[in-house]
């Protein structure tokens, strides 16, 4: 109940569903985690722009044809019919993901993420024609005078440069990338890889040179339910509040226990080496995307300090609260067992892949016909596919039933790579030899060129039963 006199405040309460951007000008870091950083980055950029220019037995090495609906990945070619593959991929893809999180957090988003792998090198970029963080803040705070746009131009421009070379990279895993650095030089690219160029390229560009925290904190889903795989024995990166707290400013190699401090100096840098803007004081925050760069640079405030390392370090909410650490546990088993059982499967498949393809369908119109020499016939139409990167010539020959005869091409039958065939056949066979109204025989088809190519079908031949 109100109080008499009191007045009601009827003034409504403005709340803001998005907070406007701060630009985060992120401080350069030394250390063993920055270095891991950038040897991944330098890793995965070098195999992203140079796979595209490596030549498998003639041809490019990786290449995914669209038009022809061949994919080519060193010296296996892939058809649209081969999408178990893919899918067995991605689910290895996934499950590996899932149990390098659980064991050791976002180790993915922090080294081998292509948004924190281009941010890397966008940034790096930055700060060779801006300078530092400091000199970047300074200069956005200052005047836009003639020198502050030649800068910023200049950026820009080798940002622009670096998109459209990352967009035609992108491209030249679908257009052989001689042939489209042909058809660049002499601007005659077709118009959807004009727009696929134009399209990845800006959004390189936007993504890494103007969103960056922006995509991990609110585009990224992985952020969000990243935390349904931590448990209390992963690796995540934290503060020990018991040896750092309280903070406070003290000289160089001061005993922190003389002052009644914690080792913690509140230098700050922790933050300003944040590429997401985050105090890791705070405890574990989902947009932490674990590059370890607060690691880094605290472990080099301890050592100018004298303390030991580790403030800031890899750990488990166990290990920080005196508990037993368990890397091996029910869940990391799981995973494990998951992921061998599919990576074997996938092997399995690869190594014992026929490429070819059969389909056998009967005439579904017709049971069986009687010819005028008394046999009893089933007609057949077979579908092959041959997905080998070769032409081929193919035999075929039917078994099963004694006396079996087959009307129609056995010998010979070309097919071009990628190449379908319609196959009409009829098997004829005495009455006399059937034991059953529905029969299994087997269709075997080989290559002539290849003979370790080749499959089995089985099929049902209908008739009359004789008595």
């Amino acid at each position: 109940m109100a109080q008499p006199g009191a007045q009601e405040n009827t003034q409504p309460i403005e709340e803001e569903l998005y907070k406007k951007r701060e630009k985060i000008y992120a401080r350069e870091v030394h250390g063993i985690f920055a270095g891991l950083r950038l040897l991944t980055v330098g890793v995965l950029l070098g195999l992203y722009y140079g796979i595209p220019w490596v030549n498998w037995e003639g041809r490019q090495a990786v290449l995914f044809d669209l038009p022809a609906r061949k994919f080519h990945i060193f010296g296996l070619t892939f058809w649209p019919q081969d999408f178990f593959y893919l899918s067995m991929l991605l689910i290895i893809a996934a499950i590996a993901l899932f149990m390098f999180t659980a064991l050791a957090g976002r180790l993915w988003c922090g080294y081998a993420c292509t948004q924190t792998v281009w941010t890397e090198i966008y940034m790096w970029i930055e700060r060779q024609i801006e300078g530092g963080s400091r000199k970047q803040k300074k200069r956005d705070q200052g005047p836009r005078d003639a020198s502050y746009y030649g800068i910023k131009t200049a950026k820009h421009a080798a940002w622009l440069a670096f998109s459209l070379w990352t967009g035609i990279s992108f491209v030249g895993y679908f257009t052989p990338i001689q042939e489209l650095w042909g058809s660049i030089l002499s601007l005659n690219t077709g118009p959807w890889e004009t727009f696929w160029i134009f399209f990845y390229g800006f959004a390189t560009y936007g993504n890494a040179g103007f969103m960056r925290e922006q995509v991990c904190i609110y585009m990224c889903p992985y952020a969000r339910f990243q935390s349904a795989m931590f448990d209390h024995d992963t690796l995540i990166i934290s503060y020990d509040e018991k040896r750092g707290d309280p903070r406070g400013s003290r000289k160089r190699g001061t005993p922190s226990a003389d002052i009644g401090l914690g080792d913690c100096i509140d230098c700050g840098l922790c933050v300003q080496v944040c590429p997401v803007g985050i105090d890791i004081r705070d405890g574990l925050q989902y947009q932490c995307i674990g590059c370890a760069a607060c690691i880094d640079v605290c472990d080099e405030v301890m050592d100018k300090m004298r303390y030991p390392r580790g403030l800031v370090k890899y750990t488990t909410e166990n290990a920080l609260q005196g508990k037993p650490t368990k890397f091996v546990r029910p869940r990391i088993l799981v995973y494990v067992a998951i992921l061998t059982f599919v990576s074997v499967a996938l092997t399995y498949g690869l190594l014992t892949r026929i490429p070819l393809e059969v389909d056998i369908i009967r005439d579904r119109n017709l049971l069986y016909s009687e010819t005028d020499e008394g046999l009893v016939q089933n007609v057949y139409n077979l579908k092959l596919i041959n997905m080998d990167d070769q032409p081929q010539s193919y035999r075929l020959r039917v078994s099963g039933l004694e006396g079996l005869q087959v009307i129609g091409q056995t010998e010979g039958i070309e097919i071009g790579s990628g190449a379908v065939v319609d196959l009409p056949l009829r098997v004829e066979i005495d009455p006399i030899e059937l034991k059953s109204a529905s029969s299994e025989i087997l269709f075997h088809i080989e290559s002539e060129i290849s003979p370790e190519i080749s499959i089995d079908e089985h099929a049902r031949f209908l008739g009359p039963v004789m008595r």
